[in-house]
């Protein structure tokens, strides 16, 4: 007796791209729990639509949904495929993304300008996660403040450093509330949340380069096996051991 083919779909490897200020997932919809991201995530469904459900804007099922940090809600797909693409909020790439958003809805957007163009892209054959990424948010450049420019450098140059806001705020001559007041505005996110999403990257990389799960959560400042994968659930919906589990390859696009 012969054997159906499996879709195409099924076969191909799920992928997450980690860059400097960015990172893409393309591969198999995973059935994520409620979360709250640390970064600016564009969602979008590859074969099918998907319903998004936030306290604030209920459900709403759509193709493509730019979803805010620090905003708990839930992806439910109805296909087989899902694009994820996550950006610094300080990028020139994530207000490009924002900019090309057709309506915004208690701080969601909608209508993605280039939906149909990101959808041929990440299901071509060697899909290219820069190409990808561009698309996504274009560039729009917008100045940020040289002390959170400082900041930032300091947070990504050693994410497991336990320097904290009011040191950094008083490296550049600032109060501690100003620096954070400045922080959120210029980097759209919270102080917390930027420095947890600088150390999963480094868990990301460290990951893709060999280590192991527990190493490298240490290494990037992690308390402890636990700590990281309640902060990973909580920013991602599943746990990193789930995501790995699910044959997702980490390919790192810069150093």
């Amino acid at each position: 007796m012969g054997t159906a083919a499996l879709p195409e779909t099924c076969c191909r490897t799920a992928t997450l791209w980690l860059g400097t200020g960015y990172a893409a997932f393309l591969g198999a919809s995973l059935r994520l729990d409620a979360h709250s991201g640390s970064v600016q995530c564009l969602a979008v469904g590859l074969d099918a639509p998907f319903t998004l459900r936030t306290a604030e804007l209920g459900e709403r099922t759509v193709r493509s949904a730019l979803i805010p940090p620090r905003r708990v809600h839930r992806v439910l797909a109805h296909g087989d495929r899902m694009l994820f693409c996550y950006f610094d909020p300080g990028s020139p790439r994530a207000r490009g993304t924002l900019a090309r958003m057709a309506s915004i809805e208690h701080g969601i957007g909608f209508a993605h300008v280039a939906e149909s163009d990101l959808i041929a892209m990440a299901e071509s054959a060697d899909p290219d996660p820069l190409q990808i990424l561009d698309c996504a948010g274009g560039r729009v450049s917008a100045p940020i403040d040289a002390r959170i420019v400082e900041a930032i450098a300091t947070l990504r140059a050693n994410p497991s450093s336990t320097v904290d806001a009011t040191e950094l705020a008083a490296a550049v001559h600032l109060s501690t509330s100003r620096f954070l007041h400045l922080f959120s505005a210029h980097a759209g996110t919270s102080f917390r949340r930027y420095r947890l999403w600088v150390r999963m990257v480094h868990v990301g990389a460290a990951v893709s380069k060999g280590r192991d799960l527990t190493t490298a959560s240490a290494d990037a400042g992690f308390a402890s096996p636990s700590h990281f994968s309640d902060a990973f659930h909580t920013m991602c919906g599943l746990t990193a051991t789930d995501l790995l589990a699910s044959g997702a390859r980490i390919v790192l696009l810069d150093s």
